[in-house]
This record gives C-alpha cells, structure tokens and sequence, in this order.
C-alpha cells in the first residue's frame, strides 16, 4: 500500500510542472498596480454564457456588465461568462510582440485554490481569432466540484490559474509564425469560458484534446469565468524600437538576459542624458551608465541580481524620451 502510495505521489508531482500560485517563487502572476501596465482594455463585448449547460431551463449567467470588463482591474467590478460564454476586448492602441509577455487577464478567485478557467485568443483583423495553446494536467477521472480546489502549477495558458488581482501573462511569441495572424497589431483579445465538466457532450479542451477539468457545475448568475480586466504590457503606446521615429534607433540587449549579465544599450545616433529603470514590483533602480564605445553605452546597476520579471527602461536624449522593456529570466 505504501509503495502504491508513493507512486502516486511520484506520479501527481511529475504532472505538477506549471508556475505555482502568485507570491510563490517562480510564479509568473502580476499584480494589478505593477508599473509593467501601459494600458487596459477600453470596450468590451460579452456574450453569455449558461448558468449549467446540462440544464438549459436555468438560463444564462447575468451578473456584471459589459463595462465590468473594462479598465484597470479591481476597479470595475467583473463579469460572469456562465459555461461557454466570452468576452471580446478592445484597447486604446493595438497590443505588440514585445519582450515578454504582452498582456494578462484577470479574474476574481477568493483564493489560490478556487480556480475558473478560460481560454484566450487574439485577432489582428478583429474578426479571425486563434487560440494560446492550453496546458491542463488537472485529473480527468473525478468532476472537480462548484467549490474544490485546482493547482495552478497542472495549468498552463488559461486565464484564470491566479487569484484575485493577480494576473495571468499571455506572450504573443508563442503564436509566432501563424498564418493571417500580425504579432504587431493584435486589436482584440477574446476569452472563452472554459466549460469545466469532463462529460464529453459538454467539455472544452485544452491544446492536446484533454478535457479540462474545473469546478463545474456552477448553475448561479455569477456562475463561469469572472473577467475582472485585460491589461497591456506591450502596445503601439510605447515608443519602442519597432514605432519610433527611425532616426533613433534603440536597442537593450541581450534581451531577455540573466539576472546577472551585463545589461548594454546601443544608439545609431541619439545621445544619451538620463537612463531610468523601473522593476517589476514598481520602485527605480540604482543605475549608471557611460560610454564604451561609440554609439554603445554600458549600464551599471547597483543591484547585484534582479528579480524575475518585465523592466521598464525610460531613456532621455536630446529631448527626446523613449521607453523600452527588458525581460529578466
């Protein structure tokens, strides 16, 4: 029995693979007020979901509205999307592949444990959507029930894995290559209730053809995905190397880097005055920087290692101000 036992704990670790709960090491969950933010959804447009597709006669889901949806998160409410409904956000500027992720979603869970799930997809015609591929390694032989708990390290690309305020990053590079998709000019963002029974007349399922397997059924007004809001990391806002003016060009690199490499930024021509670096969790750091060669500048900072996570760099020449993003892994 203690052999079974053990395998089976063997067995259930192995599949536990994914970032664990926010605040936990290794956890990729961004919280709402981190400065990575340039902007949030602006419209949204919700279509409803069941509150238990098994049992039509209860009709649609009905809490929140579409403006729940908008704005910074923990700020407008949410909305419920009941079994298989969605939500279809615009923004202010069109979202961009940049380094890192791009943007996250947030949800309403009260806790790290009581998880609902949905599916996110992109369109850069607003009318084609294609999907983030989905990992759930959640188990498929019992319903998770209306209020059991999930792991979020089983669960991969699903929005909804975080708790409240925290939320869950999308990179665009993953959908890199695809064919009538434009990486640079991503004008919505859908997310799809992920309908959690693993009866197969009803189930969603994630990029391998598992059922995805969540608290189900939620037959109640508020029942399904809770979309808090959709915030933007990387948008045409941002004068990144790729938007601005083409006299000035601009580049960090290496980027991604180390939490120990030497960081290096080189110009065609801009000269540099002032450098600002802002981290993850929101304060600036301690930087210099010098020439050391022509056109390329050395950035010393006085942190010894940095933090996982998406920098903000803020560089001032010639009056003249551009923003960067730096992704530290």
């Amino acid at each position: 029995m203690l052999a079974a036992l053990m395998v089976g704990l063997v067995i259930q670790g192995a599949r536990a693979q994914f970032a664990p709960p926010a605040g936990q090491p290794g956890s990729t969950a961004i919280y709402r007020d981190s400065s990575v933010f340039v902007n949030w959804a602006s419209d949204c447009e919700v279509t409803r979901g069941w509150q238990d597709i098994s049992d039509p006669l209860l009709g649609f889901v009905s809490f929140g509205g579409d403006s729940s949806g908008i704005g910074q998160a923990g700020t407008s409410g949410v909305v419920s999307l009941g079994d298989g409904g969605s939500a279809t956000l615009s923004f202010p500027f069109p979202i961009v592949n940049g380094p890192g992720p791009d943007f996250a979603v947030f949800e309403n869970a009260f806790s790290d444990y009581f998880l609902e799930l949905a599916h996110v997809e992109v369109s850069s015609d607003g009318n084609t959507f294609f999907r983030f591929p989905s990992v759930s390694n959640t188990q498929t032989s019992v319903q998770v029930g209306a209020f059991d708990s999930l792991d979020a390290r089983k669960i991969r690309n699903l929005a909804g894995k975080y708790r409240a305020n925290y939320g869950v990053p999308f990179d665009l590079e993953e959908l890199n290559g695809i064919s009538g998709l434009d990486l640079q000019h991503i004008v919505k963002v859908r997310i799809v209730d992920v309908i959690g029974s693993i009866d197969t007349a009803y189930a969603s399922y994630d990029s391998s053809g598992a059922p995805i397997n969540d608290p189900w059924p939620t037959p109640f007004a508020s029942g399904g995905f809770d979309l808090d809001a959709v915030g933007v990391i990387n948008d045409r806002s941002i004068s990144n190397i790729e938007f601005q003016d083409p006299e000035f060009e601009i580049r960090v690199f290496p980027n991604p880097l180390r939490s120990n490499d030497r960081l290096t930024l080189g110009t065609n021509s801009l000269e540099i005055i002032r450098l600002e670096i802002i981290s993850p969790l929101g304060p600036s750091l301690k930087c210099s920087f010098s020439k050391s060669e022509p056109n390329i500048y050395e950035i010393r900072l006085a942190e010894r290692s940095l933090i996982q996570g998406v920098y903000q760099m803020i560089i001032h020449g010639e009056g003249k101000v551009f923003h960067s993003k730096i992704l530290v892994h």
